[in-house]
């Protein structure tokens, strides 16, 4: 299992997010991914599509406490909660290709989604 981390940052590092991306080494054989990293995403959904995927995503989000490393790197006061939302992406007969795990500070976000 290939896995990539970050630590990505915005509006001079007051936001924060943890950021974790699994790809199966399967999904890797006989593409020029065995010899070099793939790309984080979101050119890594480019890469999938350039590599004959057609992409379908299954998202699942929670609330929860955070971790005490996690609270550090997010630079949580005490008692404010994560948002964790994880992202799999899939083939179109549901092979998975990618997993995405997103930390996020829960103090201060808003979800909205299209119905």
């Amino acid at each position: 299992m290939y896995t990539y981390d970050a630590l990505q940052t915005a509006d001079h590092g007051q936001l924060r997010q943890l950021h974790r991306t699994y790809i199966p080494f399967s999904v890797l054989i006989d593409t020029k991914y065995e010899e070099e990293a793939p790309p984080p995403a979101p050119e890594l959904y480019t890469a999938l599509t350039g590599l004959g995927h057609e992409l379908h995503f299954t998202e699942y989000v929670r609330t929860r406490m955070p971790l005490p490393d996690q609270a550090q790197a997010l630079r949580l006061a005490d008692g404010v909660p994560l948002l964790h939302a994880i992202r799999v992406t899939l083939t179109a007969s549901d092979r998975p290709l990618a997993l995405e795990e997103f930390h996020l500070p829960g103090d201060e976000l808003e979800l909205s989604f299209r119905l």
